[in-house]
């Protein structure tokens, strides 16, 4: 049974050794400075490298511009010059990181019908979590969609940098080649930063990716079981592949997987029961010159591992710790198993049913493994609002598992921030800690390196040698310059959620 717990849920214990805020001077949550200054940071830089410090970071707006390695003999004898700042966090013992990067997220108001007050819940619980930008693909809304992205650039909303990625398909008939490239051209004029195709018919596929190629946006397929595969994203030039269905099934000699005679696609359950016997039908070889072909064209892969987890244990899945006081009422209810609901799907779910995945998660892993190998580029989002996952939480147990498929640590951070920044095209001044760079960072108490859980919103507390020590995940989350306080994000999510609850009973 998953044994993180946050901060916030935990009895006081006479023997806790209770987490330490980091010191702060001129520092207002949510208000930027002019020029702040983390000091004594132990850096994750985002690009693999091993960790370096004690640093000086210093932000003038919303950029990098000084990093100052620290002479700790030269600190302690009062030698060191340090640079001026009007505002400071200090993070002695603590670890910056580029803000989290989530390349698979669902802005969401409402869900199953029922409001969500908005999008502040949404925003906020994200930032919570050391999300500092998120690639929508997918929204409620286009034209919504691009007003939350200007408004986040501006600042007048607390959120994470937004890039929009509309659904192609998104009520526009498109039944010719022709009809697929006025959709480009009309989305290019929202203002979109790419597109999300799903299942598409080969030449409104050819014609949309070359019209999008020339319009310069950027292409996240979420492939279904459909006429187009992986084999069309390495020839058409698709920017990332989303999930993981049309890989395995590419690799499948006949490329169709062998359904039983009444399955049904449409019928959820049948879809997802039937999707956990899928990696074990790709051949390998013609796996291996898949994954070779994608890494050389450079097709991305962002699994989101964790939308699909409570398919191989679902009792782990309905009882996550932070349910309890962040699950927003609506989207509660929208995880309850419902044909109506997209990934509501465990209807008549077994043991068996999850050994298959299981073992899916284990092929699946084994061939994330070998594509980074290969050179090709993994990305990092969670998916979240669908089957039992929470925003922001998801982004954290996403890492969790790219770690249990056996990446190292900063291979993982790389994922969530670095390689995300590629995905995004953003990779000159995003998912890195370097001068020059926009100050996207969080604080993070604790070292992400050594366990992973200590990114999660709240902190964890963990027994060392008998005494209960507590984190507080990521204590100040850097977005664009303007310093938000984790605790604070957090207690605020609550309070909406609170208030959504007394709604219900009342």
């Amino acid at each position: 049974m998953f044994c993180v717990r946050p901060l916030l849920l935990l009895a006081l214990a006479a023997t806790t050794l209770a987490a330490q805020p980091s010191p702060t001077s001129g520092l207002t949550h949510g208000q930027r400075v002019k020029r702040l200054a983390i000091r004594n940071a132990l850096v994750i830089d985002g690009t693999g490298t091993p960790t370096r410090g004690p640093m000086d970071i210093i932000v003038e707006g919303n950029i990098i511009t000084e990093m100052v390695a620290l002479d700790p003999v030269a600190l302690r004898a009062g030698r060191s010059k340090r640079p001026a700042a009007d505002a400071e966090i200090d993070a002695t013992g603590k670890y910056v990181l580029p803000g989290l990067i989530n390349a698979h997220a669902h802005m969401q108001s409402q869900r199953s019908g029922q409001s969500m007050g908005g999008f502040e819940y949404n925003h906020k619980i994200w930032l919570a979590n050391g999300i500092t930008t998120v690639r929508e693909v997918g929204a409620e809304s286009e034209s919504l969609s691009v007003v939350l992205r200007g408004r986040s650039q501006r600042g007048e909303i607390v959120a994470p940098r937004m890039f929009i990625y509309p659904f192609f398909d998104n009520g526009a008939r498109i039944r010719t080649p022709a009809e697929a490239r006025l959709r480009v051209q009309a989305m290019k004029r929202l203002g979109a930063d790419g597109i999300k195709i799903g299942g598409i018919p080969r030449d409104l596929m050819e014609a949309m990716e070359d019209e999008a190629h020339k319009l310069g946006l950027r292409i996240a397929h979420h492939v279904g079981v459909e006429e187009t595969n992986a084999w069309d994203d390495v020839t058409f030039g698709t920017t990332s592949i989303e999930h993981w269905y049309g890989i395995p099934d590419a690799a499948i000699p006949d490329l169709r997987q062998h359904f039983p005679s009444d399955y049904n696609y449409s019928d959820e359950t049948d879809r997802f029961r039937w999707a956990g016997r899928l990696w074990r039908e790709a051949d390998p070889t013609i796996l291996d010159s898949l994954l070779t072909a994608m890494a050389k064209a450079k097709v991305a892969w962002v699994p989101t591992m964790d939308i699909y987890e409570a398919s191989r244990d679902l009792q782990r899945a309905q009882q996550q710790p932070w349910f309890q006081d962040y699950l927003h009422p609506s989207l509660a209810n929208y995880f309850k198993p419902d044909p109506a609901n997209h990934g509501s799907y465990f209807i008549g779910w077994s043991s068996t049913d999850e050994v298959y995945w299981k073992e899916n998660y284990r092929l699946w892993m084994d061939a994330l493994r070998k594509f980074e190998r290969k050179g090709g580029i993994i990305g990092c989002g969670d998916d979240a609002g669908f089957i039992y996952e929470l925003y922001g939480y998801a982004l954290i147990r996403e890492m969790e598992l790219h770690a249990e498929a056996g990446f190292n640590p900063l291979k993982i951070v790389e994922h969530c921030t670095g390689n995300n920044a590629k995905i995004l095209g953003e990779e000159a001044r995003l998912g890195r800690v370097r001068v020059g760079w926009l100050a996207d960072l969080i604080v993070v108490d604790g070292n992400p390196l050594e366990d992973l859980k200590v990114l999660y919103a709240g902190g964890t507390s963990a027994v060392r040698e008998g005494k209960e020590v507590r984190t507080l995940g990521s204590e100040w989350i850097i977005k664009d310059g303007i310093p938000y306080n984790g605790p604070q994000l957090l207690r605020e999510v609550k309070a909406i959620v609170d208030a959504a609850k007394q709604a219900v009973r009342q």
